[in-house]
């Protein structure tokens, strides 16, 4: 009787845990491997602490038992760890193992108590890492997912109809609204291990969207046809994306804007009307920082590359649409190029490159030390840019004071 109750359970268990294997998506020798932790645990903990103790459990019928290990030696140095080749016997040979069952009766019982703790917990554990495992496959590329709540203005998303991912407030594009259950997609910035589970941190503000978006819309960049060299964007407002083509008959511009620039259309919506501008790239550093700069016309271009810093002249005309809104257009073309850009007219295109040289000369005979050739970090960037706003702004009251 007894007999046959023990072999309903398990074979029970073994439906349960085939169950939990295609509910949770859970290896289900995964969960075997949990349940023979758990039943190994439970018999130390009632029956000895042998260290050499090991439960097996039968993956068709669930039926398990419990065995003493012990390794099959010439001379016997511990009995509890060893066994001498006689008493062995065949087909056994020095170096195998002899298991003794030593299944207790009344282990069912207990095992079923004990056990079922550690089970949840393992199982929670591999669910854990299953979700982990799956997101980090995801990292940098795009997910969707539906707003599920805001908890201090970080916006929690649901993806996959399950699992749960956080996008920070620095994260959000500002002028973006989302409100509960609304559709998003965004891009998998990070994923992270933590006492309560994965933890994945999307983006909707990062560079690497664009990236996606326009790789999703172009087969020509999926393939590698066409290369996206650099991207420097202001979130929510303006992107600038610097391609080249990596086949003479593709037209890297032509075919990232695709027919009646539907393909760029796309990425904008999936933006949200954020203005993206597709720029040629070039190996040559000042035909790049001219091209970086469009829609303004560039006359010249004069580097120092010690200083990293290009003298980019202007017509005077077309000042104002070189620097951009809020300095928007010469902020991100600096970030693009990776070259710290000083503006100037072409009026007053040698007064600017004196005074250049002459603030040079006096960083240099005051052992200032020059700044980096390599780009300066984004939040350095904005800094700088703002300096520079500071004195184009200046040249141009100077210039309209001369003219009245």
């Amino acid at each position: 009787m007894a007999t046959t109750q023990n072999t309903a359970t398990e074979d029970k268990l073994i439906d349960v845990l085939h169950h939990i294997a295609r509910e949770r998506n859970i290896s289900f020798e995964m969960l075997l491997e949990a349940l023979e932790a758990a039943l190994l645990t439970a018999y130390k903990r009632h029956f000895g602490s042998e260290s050499n103790a090991i439960v097996i459990v039968d993956r068709q019928t669930g039926a398990y038992r419990v065995f003493h290990r012990r390794a099959v030696v010439a001379e016997v140095q511990d009995p509890k760890l060893e066994i001498s080749l006689a008493d062995a016997g065949k087909p056994y040979q020095i170096g195998d193992y002899f298991d003794q069952e030593v299944t207790p009766k009344d282990f069912g019982r207990i095992a079923a108590q004990t056990a079922k703790q550690v089970i949840v917990q393992r199982i929670r554990e591999a669910e854990r890492d299953t979700v982990y495992n799956k997101y980090v496959r995801k990292l940098n590329d795009i997910v969707t997912g539906t707003v599920q709540r805001y908890e201090q203005r970080n916006m929690y998303i649901t993806l996959e109809g399950r699992d749960e991912a956080v996008m920070y407030l620095e994260e959000q594009v500002p002028g973006e609204s989302y409100r509960i259950n609304d559709f998003i997609r965004a891009y998998v910035l990070d994923v992270k291990k933590s006492p309560k589970g994965p933890q994945v941190v999307l983006s909707r503000s990062a560079e690497g969207l664009v990236q996606r978006l326009m790789e999703r819309e172009v087969p020509e960049i999926a393939d590698g046809t066409i290369e996206i060299m650099a991207i420097a964007r202001d979130p929510g407002t303006r992107s600038k994306v610097a391609v080249r083509s990596n086949r003479s008959e593709v037209d890297a511009i032509g075919a990232c804007l695709g027919p009646k620039s539907s393909r760029i259309m796309n990425v904008t919506d999936d933006l949200r009307g954020e203005k993206v501008d597709i720029i040629p790239y070039d190996s040559a550093p000042a035909m790049f920082i001219a091209k970086a700069l469009a829609p303004a016309k560039v006359i010249g271009v004069e580097l120092f590359e010690d200083d990293g810093v290009a003298l980019v002249i202007v017509p005077d005309y077309q000042l104002s649409l070189a620097i951009g809104r809020d300095g928007q257009n010469v902020r991100l073309a600096a970030r693009l190029t990776g070259w710290r850009l000083d503006i100037a007219t072409e009026t007053e295109s040698t007064q600017a490159r004196e005074r250049y040289l002459a603030e040079r000369e006096e960083r240099v005979t005051t052992d200032q030390p020059a700044e980096p050739a390599e780009a300066p970090p984004a939040a350095e960037a904005d800094a700088v840019d703002l300096e520079l706003i500071r004195k184009l702004e200046e040249f141009r009251r100077e210039r309209l004071g001369k003219e009245e």
